[in-house]
């Protein structure tokens, strides 16, 4: 359950962050104008509450861990809202990244 619940969290985080920077982006690189801009910008200030909630106390330990999925999740981001289609390489680094994931937050350690 505490797995399930952490993952659950790095899900959310990276809806919120990657969102929020497409968002961003939107606004302002492909011209959509500054209320996308500011979507962005409040999407990503609640991503960084998100963190905050995950089961492990450390800091540095969580975000190095989300790193994995960010990079999975962008990848996925703009297969789904921009159509770009990743190769292979991309793939592979994006599992070896979530397996690396996995090992940073969800090791079994000796306290």
């Amino acid at each position: 359950m505490l797995i399930a619940r952490s993952a659950a969290l790095f899900v959310l985080a990276a809806i919120l962050e990657i969102g929020g920077a497409w968002l961003v982006w939107q606004g302002v690189r492909d011209q959509r104008g500054w209320m996308w801009a500011a979507g962005g910008v409040l999407a990503l200030g609640a991503y960084g509450f998100v963190a905050t909630f995950q089961p492990d106390a450390h800091f540095g330990r969580v975000l190095a861990a989300y790193g994995g999925i960010f990079v999975a999740g962008s990848l996925l981001w703009g297969a789904v809202a921009d159509g770009y289609r990743p190769d292979r390489w991309d793939i592979a680094g994006a599992l070896i990244c979530l397996a690396g994931m996995a090992v940073i937050m969800w090791a079994p350690r000796n306290g």
